[in-house]
């Protein structure tokens, strides 16, 4: 199974473990499971510890790709298919980066690990927890 890691979900699988369902958890460790992590995550979490959001993720700022490295993690980067994507979704959510996320999930056809309620606003997502 291949999924994309919303960013709280990656947070708490890197920081705070016990956060996750078990579920969620048993899901990440599986090895047949595919880990994706978009790179709308890391600009989220580097925009949020600057902006003082995050205070403790200065650690997972600098050792990012070391991170993503352990939880045998893929990064997924922005195309321009997301990008278009994302500005097109017909659901009043706000928020850039879960927009692009949603977008990535639908458009690379996997759901997204997620415990945040405003992905549901998008019809053609798939959401696990």
């Amino acid at each position: 199974m291949r999924v994309l890691l919303d960013t709280h979900a990656l947070l708490w699988a890197l920081a705070e473990p016990l956060r996750l369902s078990p579920r969620i958890s048993a899901l990440i460790r599986e090895a047949s499971t595919e880990v994706i992590v978009s790179s709308a995550s890391a600009w989220e979490i580097a925009t949020k510890q600057r902006l003082g959001q995050l205070p403790g993720a200065g650690a997972i700022v600098v050792g990012y790709a070391s991170h993503l490295e352990m939880l045998r993690a893929e990064e997924l980067p922005i195309r321009s298919a997301h990008a278009l994507m994302a500005e097109s979704l017909a659901v009043d959510h706000r928020d850039p980066f879960d927009r692009m996320l949603a977008a990535q999930a639908m458009i690379e056809g996997m759901p997204i690990v997620t415990d945040d309620g405003a992905f549901r606003l998008f019809a053609d997502l798939q959401t696990l927890w």
